[in-house]
């Protein structure tokens, strides 16, 4: 049922529809479901689901404080260092990932970041469900659906190794440039 929702749902929701206020996306805990009308890298299909995150996160010790429409929208308008989804895109775009600040963040900088928000803002869009403990369903989720985006517990996906190449020999040339202002 769950995957059926976020695979083929009845809404999608732009960029603009989540960051304005009051958002539609509620403060509670889910999945959400990331979907592309233009694919991010030449391998991948447009117009489908191709990534799944959860908020909160649950830690050994504790959970994490995110709810869905901190993290939808923190997607949407954050960096590269605090989202995986941000990093993935960036460097499926070929945006150049830069250390910032002490130097052991690696951002896309803010031309980068507001490039990628801008491609985002065009071509991302993201449903959600309402889950109480969403850990419970994201391990599910991401061995029965193609979701070549997600790096994390997808070693089984045919685009795992090129992703995790490209986003390597990013990290790698980010660390050999100097820090970014």
């Amino acid at each position: 049922m769950e995957a059926a929702v976020l695979v083929s749902p009845d809404r999608l929701w732009s960029a603009h529809e989540v960051l304005t206020r009051p958002s539609p996306v509620p403060a509670v805990p889910g999945v959400y479901g990331w979907h592309f009308e233009q694919p991010p890298h030449a391998d991948l299909d447009a117009g489908r689901l191709l990534y799944v995150g959860i908020a909160p996160r649950h830690m050994a010790n504790r959970t994490s404080t995110q709810n869905l429409r901190k993290r939808v929208r923190y997607h949407y308008r954050g960096n590269a260092a605090g989202s995986t989804l941000r990093l993935t895109l960036g460097c499926l775009l070929g945006i150049e990932l830069r250390r910032v600040g002490s130097g052991k963040r690696l951002t896309f900088g803010k031309a980068g970041e507001a490039e990628l928000s801008r491609w985002m803002a065009d071509n991302a869009r993201v449903c959600w469900i309402e889950q109480g403990e969403p850990w419970t369903l994201e391990s599910q989720l991401i061995s029965r659906l193609d979701v070549p985006l997600n790096l994390d517990q997808n070693r089984h996906n045919a685009f795992h190794g090129r992703l995790k190449e490209l986003r390597t020999a990013a990290r790698e040339r980010a660390r050999a440039l100097p820090i970014s202002a």
